[in-house]
């Protein structure tokens, strides 16, 4: 992890919802895995993020499908690093803006056939095997990702949730664990 990232406000803010939420309302604990989803958060503000992988003649690629198409072409840590990044993108949007889901298939043909949840499980697995001594700590929490892809996609949305609460006038606290 970047030390000077976890000083940043944006990243405290999304860490602080993050350790909020899977401590009190989901009972996980599990700081490298917590850390993780708020440095996600807090690199998917930006949506050149979001779509920041590139086919190698630099054309973005915002398809799920292009991504493991792209993926397939590459060896080593360029293919791991694609693999992980379709781990977070389906995250993000199954656990953020699952909502959004529908209108992203839409215009993407291709991601119509795809299951986000079943891809996200499946690529964080295959990043998390790519493994070096340098990423080793990663590839532990890629591994979790994809054993835990449901329980943080519900994670993020209620990490949603409590974010768009503290921006109304709803007093602050714990609520009742709704599940949708």
């Amino acid at each position: 992890m970047d030390t000077q990232r976890t000083q940043l406000p944006l990243y405290r803010f999304f860490a602080g919802l993050t350790e909020y939420v899977f401590h009190t309302r989901l009972g996980v604990v599990d700081p490298p895995l917590l850390s993780y989803l708020a440095e996600m958060l807090c690199r998917f503000v930006h949506v050149d993020s979001i779509y920041r992988i590139r086919n190698l003649a630099g054309r973005q690629l915002r398809e799920v499908a292009e991504m493991l198409a792209e993926a397939e072409a590459r060896q080593g840590a360029p293919q791991r690093e694609i693999h992980r990044h379709i781990g977070d993108f389906t995250l993000f949007w199954t656990g953020i803006y699952p909502e959004a889901l529908a209108h992203l298939r839409r215009r993407a043909q291709r991601d119509w056939f795809i299951d986000y949840c079943q891809q996200g499980k499946r690529s964080y697995y295959i990043a998390s095997t790519l493994r070096t001594a340098e990423n080793s700590q990663e590839c532990d929490v890629l591994e979790r990702l994809s054993h835990d892809f449901e329980l943080c996609s519900f994670g993020l949305r209620q990490i949603r949730e409590e974010w768009e609460r503290q921006d109304s006038d709803e007093p602050p606290g714990p609520r009742p664990l709704l599940l949708h």
